[in-house]
């Protein structure tokens, strides 16, 4: 009998069926942090591997405490830590973002450790992955993690930009994730200008272009406005609010009135 995914762990299929999801940014290791924000209403939490303060151990820790309180687990890996993306699968990350790929030979070592053969070469060793996911028939586990597990590479570089059209032609990869911060240093040859006009319309120019393709798109966004030009662009994967900056608008909210 076929078990049916829990919401959080459904990720893949509700983002091909057209929903928007939102993630919050984690970069703080402890694992009641993913649990608040899940219980917040976040309906996924990514883990910062790249700038955050994540390891291996405390993903392991906070991908069960995602999703047991409604939050689609995801894992930004370090950069060239191809290994590492077997290693979050494994441990029930239902999507996982690569930094700085450049190329489409980049975008296919990705597949390769995301997706079992034939579409890459993941080694088998799922099991902490399908308890999360409350699935214990190995078969249906591996008839159905290629397609519920999902593989991101990052465009954040001025040659990654460049590659676009390549990179989104990888058999298996199933979207892009724009990092706006770092594309547009990459852009201005070293200004910071993630929220400038010019900016933000090639970040939207890049989403509608892996919409074209087929692929799904995912991006940064630094605030509410920015959120609303991105979904209409057709991003559906949406970063909004880093952890550390909750807590610390949260902590000035709460102080504010005293201090009048």
């Amino acid at each position: 009998m076929a078990h049916v995914r829990s919401a959080p762990m459904d990720l893949a299929r509700r983002m091909r069926a057209g929903e928007t999801i939102i993630t919050a940014w984690s970069g703080l290791p402890d694992p009641r942090v993913p649990a608040v924000l899940g219980r917040a209403g976040y309906p996924a939490i990514t883990f910062d591997m790249q700038h955050g303060l994540h390891d291996l151990a405390s993903v392991a820790l906070g991908i069960p405490a995602a999703a047991a309180n409604g939050a689609a687990p995801i894992v930004r890996l370090a950069v060239d830590d191809f290994a590492g993306a077997s290693r979050v699968a494994d441990m029930g990350a239902v999507a996982i973002i690569a930094p700085m790929i450049e190329d489409a030979a980049g975008a296919r070592r990705l597949v390769a450790h995301v997706k079992y053969p034939p579409l890459g070469q993941r080694s088998w060793g799922p099991f902490e992955a399908m308890g999360v996911a409350g699935i214990t028939d190995q078969q249906e586990w591996l008839a159905t993690a290629n397609a519920a597990t999902l593989a991101f590479a990052m465009i954040e570089t001025a040659a990654a930009h460049a590659a676009l059209a390549d990179i989104l032609a990888v058999e298996g990869l199933d979207g892009v994730f724009v990092g706006p911060s770092d594309l547009s240093i990459a852009l201005t040859g070293g200004r910071l200008a993630a929220s400038d006009p010019a900016t933000l319309a090639t970040v939207r120019a890049i989403g509608e272009a892996a919409v074209a393709a087929g692929k799904l798109a995912g991006v940064y966004c630094q605030n509410a406005e920015e959120f609303a030009s991105m979904q209409a662009a057709g991003f559906r994967l949406m970063a909004l609010g880093h952890d550390s900056g909750l807590l610390a608008a949260a902590a000035a909210a709460t102080l504010a009135p005293l201090k009048r």
